[in-house]
């Protein structure tokens, strides 16, 4: 019987296979869901999907986009907009 904290579906099982030919049961939180844009909900590309802890140990030039709003809106909605903010100037 598995621990109790690990019951739940939170925890994903991955059944492995020792060398001594035994199948033992990892198990693994769950990725988050990918980045969506905030305007169109398009999937944002260039950003990592994985747990808060894995991703504040990559290079923050690895975690989003350079550029404003990166990792906020999608590259055609940051267009739109930026075309808006210099219209409405």
């Amino acid at each position: 019987m598995p621990a109790p904290r690990y019951r739940s579906r939170s925890y994903r099982r991955i059944y492995r296979r020792t060398p001594g030919g035994r199948i033992v049961i990892h198990y693994k939180r769950r990725k988050p869901g990918k980045p969506k844009c905030a305007i169109c909900g398009a999937e944002l590309h260039g950003v990592p999907r994985g747990r808060p802890v894995e991703i504040r140990k990559l290079p923050k030039s690895q975690r989003r986009p350079e550029r404003p709003y990166g990792g906020y809106l999608c590259p055609r909605c940051l267009k739109r907009l930026m075309i808006q903010k210099a219209r409405n100037l």
